[in-house]
């Protein structure tokens, strides 16, 4: 592959293979600098740009990639990784490097979406909660704190239960 002088784009205005390797070598990892990649970013980025399927899988690729006896490799030997893979599998090299290279930007699937629906929203409905858990929450559903998990003593001085509370006469009737 042609020298690409810190250009992360071909002369078309598209990704190239290396840039697209920078990015995919930094995702999931806060302390790379995008010059090495693991396996398992790679699977991620083989997986999304639809390089492992039936034909080629995880496994075929864990093996490939241990053969260069590092947790991490370089862009060069990511190239010679790819070239042993496609001669293994029987695949053309510039069919899987077209994929990665039109793979996008690193995403995250739909794996993790919200839930939307009817079974959150009822169990969610502080206005349909009864007994106790009914006093955990006010009048607009939000949460009371510790005052809605404690149970408060009145600390008035009189007897729990007295029904004549503040019926005393201070002139003594």
């Amino acid at each position: 592959m042609a020298e690409n002088n810190g250009e992360d784009q071909d002369h078309s205005g598209g990704p190239t293979l290396d840039s697209q390797f920078r990015a995919f070598s930094k995702f999931g990892d806060s302390k790379s600098d995008g010059k090495m990649i693991t396996l398992s970013q790679s699977d991620k980025w083989m997986k999304q740009a639809g390089v492992i399927d039936k034909k080629i899988t995880t496994t075929d690729t864990g093996i490939h990639f241990k053969k260069f006896k590092a947790l991490k490799i370089g862009f060069a030997d990511y190239e010679k990784f790819l070239e042993d893979l496609a001669k293994a599998k029987k695949a053309t090299l510039d069919d899987i490097k077209n994929k990665l290279i039109h793979a996008g930007p690193p995403g995250t699937t739909k794996a993790t979406q919200v839930m939307k629906g009817g079974a959150v929203d009822r169990l969610t409905d502080t206005s349909k909660y009864t007994g106790t858990h009914k006093e955990r929450f006010d009048e607009t559903g939000k949460g009371k704190g510790i005052a809605g998990r404690k149970d408060r003593p009145d600390e008035a001085g009189y007897v729990h239960g007295y029904k004549h509370k503040d019926t005393y006469d201070a002139t003594g009737h």
